[in-house]
């Protein structure tokens, strides 16, 4: 069983949507905009299809229904922007389409990036399996295109000692990173780190 304790740091701010952050998305969707007109030989398509890019940014946030905040590496972040900017050029490549045709594939492409940004923000905080104790790993913030870290605290550990080692780390990052030396954190304190295991552990980030 792989658990892991993600400690996040964020700046609210009004959403813009991940690919917003990636430096061709202006670009881009200005292109798919202002090209809208061309792809559709019915006219109730243009305004749809029209609304649907301008909104993209905004309903990528509303649609990606993370329990985590919403923070992307960059490498991750290129990924998706790429496979996504190669299904609207490809959708752009084609003559007209017969009415309803084109929005229903922005709507397609839509999800299909939804589904590749959930992916690829759980994926980073799996990752954090891989680790034991404290492990920060560079981001980018989707809701303001921020650079942002996450500290997450991986609980892959290979020995006893690793593993109090690892708990020590985590009550000295508590202490010293958020000045929080607090008496609800007692479970963990040092004089029980020989009998910690792994499920007393959890059941103390429960409680607190």
């Amino acid at each position: 069983m792989a658990l892991l304790l993600c400690l996040v740091g964020m700046t609210a701010a009004l959403a813009h949507g991940c690919l917003h952050c990636q430096s061709n998305f202006s670009e881009k969707f200005s292109f798919y905009r202002h090209h809208v007109n061309l792809k559709s030989w019915w006219v109730g398509d243009i305004p749809v299809s029209g609304a649907l890019l301008t909104d993209w940014s905004d309903n990528t946030m509303k649609e990606l229904h993370l329990t985590i905040p919403a923070e992307i590496t960059w490498e991750k972040l290129d990924q998706v922007a790429r496979a996504v900017y190669q299904r609207m050029d490809q959708l752009y490549q084609g003559k007209m389409y017969f009415p309803g045709y084109f929005p229903n594939e922005l709507r397609n492409i839509f999800r299909e990036q939804v589904q590749l940004l959930q992916n690829a923000i759980i994926e980073s905080r799996i990752d954090c399996q891989r680790h034991c104790g404290i492990f920060q790993y560079e981001t980018i913030s989707c809701s303001n295109c921020t650079d942002s870290h996450v500290i997450c605290f991986g609980y892959n550990c290979e020995s006893s000692e690793q593993w109090k080692s690892a708990v020590q780390g985590l009550l000295n990052y508590i202490n010293n990173w958020h000045n929080l030396v607090s008496p609800a954190f007692r479970c963990l304190e040092s004089r029980r780190l020989d009998n910690l295991t792994l499920e007393n552990a959890v059941e103390c980030f429960k409680q607190h």
